[in-house]
């Protein structure tokens, strides 16, 4: 993730408010699943960045064994060519086979030399684990695809080498309808403590509190239903607070994640994360680790996402 909503006082404003579920049912998010994606995702020989593809190649393939395992009636790579070499999206559908479609993606690849734990393990990680819970699920009541992209991260972000960019503009080629998509980014990091959560503009502390324990939904105005319904949604069922951001697209930093090429096509899109360098001090660093995350509220973050997709309104 790049440096994240450098947001306009007046949009916070204009989203205050944390939520959580006052009655939840018992988490159905695997921890243990979780941290054994992570270990696989951090532990590879070389850092998941461009300049290692047979690193990116393993990781695909990993991702792409794990949605088969977890019961997607179709999975799909997503090749493309970049300097002469081949990098791949990952893609993984559940629901029915037709109709507007709910894209969830999430990222894999790093930023330069470092094991990319929270930035973006946790967002793949969650991605992983909820295709299983979803695949547990009798009916999903509409066509939901997971994507786990590739070269997020610079030197290719905001051009149309980014996996984003290429899914985002493969579906607008197809003419295929799209309800809104989540972009899975940083969702492991937490800390209590007071002065741990920072802002770009030092008043929002007295909005949104100086301790880093919850999630953020972001989001650009004029984003139509999808947005709000599902910041809503998001809020009502989640176990850990919730806080929204909405601001104007033209604001630095609001699209600075894959939800940006979605918006490039004219498909709603939100951002879903823990405000990366905000909190985590070890963003885009070597002790951006494992052992740095919460997992169970990592959890707790993938429970309300899966409450929250099954709730969409048709």
């Amino acid at each position: 993730m790049k440096r994240f909503f450098l947001p306009a006082l007046l949009a916070c404003l204009l989203a205050p408010g944390a939520a959580a579920a006052t009655e939840n049912p018992a988490p159905l998010a695997d921890t243990a699943r979780l941290r054994q994606h992570l270990r696989v995702l951090t532990g590879t020989p070389q850092p998941r960045n461009y300049v290692h593809p047979v690193v990116l190649e393993s990781v695909a393939a990993f991702i792409g064994r794990e949605l088969r395992t977890a019961g997607a009636y179709a999975v799909a790579d997503q090749p493309y060519t970049v300097q002469g070499q081949t990098y791949r999206n990952v893609t993984a559908s559940f629901g029915p086979t037709d109709g507007p479609r709910l894209i969830i993606g999430a990222h894999y690849d790093v930023c330069g030399d470092q094991p990319g734990a929270d930035d973006n393990g946790t967002g793949v990680a969650a991605l992983l684990e909820l295709a299983r819970l979803l695949g547990q699920e009798k009916t999903v009541p509409y066509r939901i695809d997971l994507v786990a992209y590739t070269l997020e991260e610079p030197p290719f972000f905001r051009t149309p080498q980014m996996g984003s960019y290429v899914h985002a503009a493969s579906l607008k080629a197809a003419g295929v309808p799209v309800r809104g998509m989540v972009s899975l980014e940083m969702l492991g990091y937490f800390d209590d403590r007071r002065g741990s959560q920072r802002y770009p503009i030092w008043p929002l502390k007295f909005i949104y509190g100086s301790r880093g324990n919850y999630v953020t939904v972001a989001q650009k105005f004029g984003n139509g239903r999808f947005g709000r319904r599902f910041a809503r949604h998001y809020r009502a069922a989640a176990a850990l607070p919730v806080k929204r951001f909405k601001a104007p697209a033209w604001l630095p930093g609001i699209d600075f994640s894959d939800h940006l090429n979605y918006w490039k096509f004219d498909y709603p899109a939100v951002l879903l994360t823990d405000t990366a360098f905000y909190r985590n001090r070890s963003y885009h660093e070597a002790s951006d680790t494992l052992a740095r995350l919460d997992l169970r509220r990592l959890g707790l973050a993938v429970d309300a996402l899966l409450a929250t997709v099954l709730a969409e309104e048709k």
